[in-house]
């Protein structure tokens, strides 16, 4: 049985982001990398004009997406000022439950 919950892991990140990030980015990405292959993220990307935060968004499971924050070398550097787990009702798209009418 497929589990259709999305999660929302939400960064907000230090004003030199796009500078600092260099150092940590191989890491970064190799652990984005690593959960979308697992099939726990589905999407993931900085925002821009400004810069100022990424969103990502998991499937199934709240445990995952905090999990990856903890891990991130942008968080334990201290790229990302923070960060937060939501919950998302999706209902169109890839996984998304459809409601009833």
């Amino acid at each position: 049985m497929l589990n259709h919950m999305h999660y929302i892991l939400s960064y907000q990140v230090v004003e030199d982001y796009v500078a600092r990030r260099g150092a940590f980015r191989k890491a970064h990405l190799e652990l984005v990398r690593n959960a979308f292959a697992q099939g726990d993220l589905v999407l993931a990307g900085a925002l821009d004009d400004p810069p100022d935060g990424a969103v990502l968004v998991f499937r199934g499971s709240e445990a995952a997406a905090q999990a990856f924050a903890i891990s991130d070398p942008y968080v334990s550097n201290g790229l990302v000022t923070s960060w937060k787990v939501r919950k998302w009702n999706t209902v169109v798209g890839d996984g998304a439950e459809m409601p009833e009418l």
